[in-house]
């Protein structure tokens, strides 16, 4: 089972430049996201794992978190070094950091 993340940890990664992949749909992905993100879509990852990073940590985000677990647990069992965002896009808003509106991936 893969292992949760605060979003102090999150940030600290993001500063060192971190692999961020970000699960959600098209449509939230539009309305903001972390800083340096990237994105796959939860329903798309299986069929896009070359566009992953997977000689780091990749830090896997969503909404809240349920389905960022979903998608590190997937990931873990393929062998990536895999990590979820506990609180999600919503809690990172919710702390007063800041989105980013660039495209990625």
């Amino acid at each position: 089972m893969a292992i949760e993340v605060t979003l102090n940890e999150l940030a600290t990664a993001i500063e060192h430049n971190g692999f961020v992949l970000d699960v959600r749909e098209d449509f939230e992905w539009e309305e903001g996201h972390v800083p340096n993100a990237h994105h796959i879509p939860m329903n798309e990852v299986a069929n896009q794992l070359d566009k992953l990073d997977d000689g780091a940590r990749i830090f896997v985000i969503c909404k809240s978190g349920r389905r960022s677990l979903t998608v590190a647990n997937f990931l873990e069992s393929q062998g990536y070094d895999v990590v979820s965002v506990a609180g999600g896009t919503e809690g990172w808003v919710e702390s007063g950091r800041e989105l980013s509106f660039e495209e990625s991936l």
